[in-house]
């Protein structure tokens, strides 16, 4: 019975994804089970650890072996893990080459490279749908570089910026992470196999020629060494999820601010009732953007955990391994889901310039008043002009008028600037400094660069 957001049939396509769930299934669980042991027997079929013929019946037949789920259930609650029940179910089937699977391996080292092979794949939609959601926030960009608007710190109006930097800003963070995505990989997508404790004393001279070959069937990298109980590579793995999803968490957070009534000035897609209050009809409801908000805080939480968990008992650990079993998978669907809610509101973003514009001019023209002050600091110093410009500014606020209307009205500054110069120094749209050309930057660099 599905009990979480990530099984539930009415969350889970809210939180995560079907094709995240696949990968991250008993069903490919117990696939990559098995594609361990066959490349095991593979691997020592050919440097003649165990008969050829033998090798070659196990990578025939383990795969088409209909395994009793409910048995190995059973047997996993009883003896903590599941693959010495596999592992006798595939023996039973396999008649005389049954006698040579799993042979000199340890239950951690099947388990622990079926993980990396459903890593692999996780990562595969990860890295195509971070390059998806980049194409969106390059559009934007693009088409927003000059699209002026008021930047804000602290919550409060600061300078005119561009709709389109702001985009920019979100697509370098995501071109870092498919950076960090392949840097990753070499160091996260490497083979596991030392045996009970690590050495491969049970293969003898062979050992590391085994974990070569059983590398290379699995086209995964050879280890230097067993990593049974160094896990910086999972936890680097989950950490950057835990990246990926703050990045999104943060686009989700300004769009939710951006769709406030008071600031209207962008949307989620528009579809019939998205969003929708039971109560109030004119209610719309940032649904992507919260689920944005709320993955990052989970997938956070598993980052810390896998943290966490890396201090481990001597050369096999007593319960912190087991904290990987949930951190990973649950990480991986999060992220496919705040990946895939992020595509799907950036593709359909609605984005309203004139509001933009009519809350860039709400103060009528006090955010620009940094603009007037280094205007003014040639001619009275930078001191005297922050002071005479922080005057106006208050006298703007005090009696409702525009900061252009206040500042004529000053002879020490009319003397200093003509009219037309002035008015020029109170349009925030004159004030962009080099955000459009930092957004041509961003935009311009190739991706995965």
């Amino acid at each position: 019975m599905p009990s979480t957001v990530l099984d539930s049939d009415i969350f889970r396509d809210v939180f995560g994804t079907a094709e995240m769930r696949a990968v991250f299934s008993d069903d490919n669980l117990l696939k990559c089970y098995v594609e361990a042991e066959v490349a095991l027997a593979v691997a020592q079929g050919r440097t003649g650890v165990i008969p050829q013929n033998a090798a070659d019946a196990i990578a025939k037949t383990a795969p088409t072996v209909a395994l009793d789920r409910a048995k190995l259930k059973q047997e996993a609650e009883n003896i903590g893990y599941p693959i010495l029940g596999l592992v006798r179910q595939l023996s039973a089937k396999l008649g005389d080459a049954g006698r040579y699977i799993h042979w000199g391996a340890t239950t951690q080292d099947i388990m622990d490279t079926a993980t990396v092979l459903q890593v692999r794949a996780g990562l595969a939609i990860v890295e195509r749908d971070i390059t998806a959601v980049s194409a969106a926030l390059t559009k934007h960009a693009e088409k927003y570089r000059d699209t002026p608007m008021a930047g804000r710190t602290h919550l409060q109006q600061a300078l005119p910026i561009t709709f389109g930097y702001k985009c920019a800003i979100w697509l370098d963070a995501l071109d870092r992470h498919a950076a960090r995505l392949r840097e990753l990989k070499p160091r996260a997508l490497v083979a596991q196999l030392g045996g009970a404790a690590g050495t491969l004393a049970s293969l003898g001279e062979k050992g590391l020629d085994v974990r070569s070959e059983y590398a290379r069937a699995l086209n995964l990298a050879d280890p230097p060494i067993t990593w049974h109980v160094a896990r910086d590579a999972v936890v680097e793995t989950v950490n950057f999820l835990g990246l990926v999803t703050g990045s999104l968490g943060k686009i989700g957070f300004d769009i939710m601010l951006m769709m406030a009534t008071e600031l209207a000035e962008a949307f989620e897609p528009f579809a019939a009732h998205r969003g929708a209050s039971s109560t109030m009809p004119q209610k719309r409801n940032p649904i992507s953007s919260e689920i944005l908000v709320a993955n990052a805080k989970a997938v956070r939480q598993h980052a810390g955990l896998m943290l966490d968990a890396m201090i481990q008992d001597f050369e096999r650990a007593t319960g912190p391994w087991h904290v990987e079993w949930m951190a990973v998978p649950e990480s991986f669907i999060l992220t496919a889901g705040s990946l895939a809610q992020a595509k799907f509101m950036l593709e359909g973003l609605i984005v309203d310039e004139s509001r933009m514009r009519r809350n860039l001019d709400m103060t009528q023209g006090l955010i620009v008043a940094e603009a007037v002050m280094m205007g003014l600091a040639p001619h009275l110093g930078r001191q005297q002009a922050h002071d005479v410009v922080y005057d106006a500014c208050r006298t703007a606020l005090a009696q409702g008028s525009s900061l252009f209307d206040v500042l004529k009205a000053n002879l020490a500054i009319t003397s200093a600037l003509p009219a037309d110069r002035l008015h020029a120094l109170c349009d925030p749209a004159n004030y962009l400094g080099q955000a459009p050309a930092m957004v041509d930057a961003v935009v311009r660099k190739p991706r995965g660069s």
